[in-house]
């Protein structure tokens, strides 16, 4: 039997909440064997942001070539790039190789409200990276800044966005809803196909750190493990697995700040 494999390309958390931690551990919570590429260091903790260390691109590219030459990837998941120069290495990459669906979680902002991307890389991965990538799952500020418009502030204005973002060339979004209000965290997926609503209760909890990467590496993993190519039933499944993370995310008491969610809920001992 061989192993499913997703490749995780992204920053690194020292705290291990996000980045490439956080993809490693769910992809290893949803049964998948996680390969993983370095874009940047972080000097980052459940209270924000200190500093950023980028990889140069083509080390990122170097990374990207050897790990592929090796190992057969099922599905790709992107964070953060970092830069300009970054986004076009790795796109090259994957028009080169394909290394299974792509989902490209475009990070600008961390929970705490750092910026981790310049108005160059917004830029690149506006128009060099989205037209590469299967889903794309930005949350309602990073879709805003992608279409250079205010962020939608209900449903209707996130249907509209997601399909914008769509016709910029992707095959399809997810947009994200956690940013609103309401007693209901609301999703958006839009592919050729139409639109469809997801809605989850929203979880009171401060144990935040980590939710975009988490869910977008949770859909690779997914596509991974169980093939098809319909997005609905990996999206839906992949915001069950974040609930129950997001649930649980307290009862690690780890940090200060925003704590990380529980990866592993259900898995480890109670």
């Amino acid at each position: 039997m061989t192993a499913a494999v997703a490749l995780a390309v992204a920053g690194s958390d020292p705290s291990g909440g996000a980045g490439i931690q956080a993809d490693l551990k769910t992809f290893s919570a949803l049964g998948v064997y996680g390969t993983a590429v370095l874009t940047a260091l972080t000097a980052q903790s459940t209270r924000g942001v200190t500093g950023i260390h980028p990889v140069p691109a083509e080390f990122v590219a170097q990374q990207l070539r050897t790990l592929l030459d090796d190992v057969e990837v099922h599905a790709t998941k992107l964070g953060m790039l970092g830069s300009a120069e970054v986004v076009g290495a790795v796109a090259e990459v994957l028009a080169e190789r394909r290394p299974g669906p792509v989902v490209c979680d475009p990070v600008m902002v961390a929970t705490s409200g750092d910026r981790l991307i310049d108005a160059a890389a917004v830029e690149a991965v506006r128009t060099v990276l989205v037209p590469v990538t299967d889903l794309i799952t930005p949350n309602v500020p990073e879709a805003a800044a992608l279409l250079d418009r205010a962020p939608a502030t209900d449903e209707e204005g996130m249907v509209e966005q997601a399909l914008a973002l769509l016709a910029l060339g992707c095959g399809a979004v997810l947009l994200k809803g956690g940013h609103l209000d309401g007693a209901e965290s609301i999703d958006v997926l839009a592919d050729r196909s139409g639109v469809r609503v997801t809605r989850r209760p929203r979880v009171a909890t401060t144990a935040t750190h980590g939710t975009g990467c988490t869910l977008s590496s949770a859909i690779a993993a997914l596509a991974a493990r169980d093939g098809g190519d319909d997005w609905l039933p990996r999206v839906d499944s992949a915001r069950d697995y974040l609930h129950r993370a997001l649930s649980a995310g307290e009862s690690l008491g780890i940090g200060s700040g925003h704590g990380p969610v529980h990866h592993f809920a259900g898995i480890w001992p109670a």
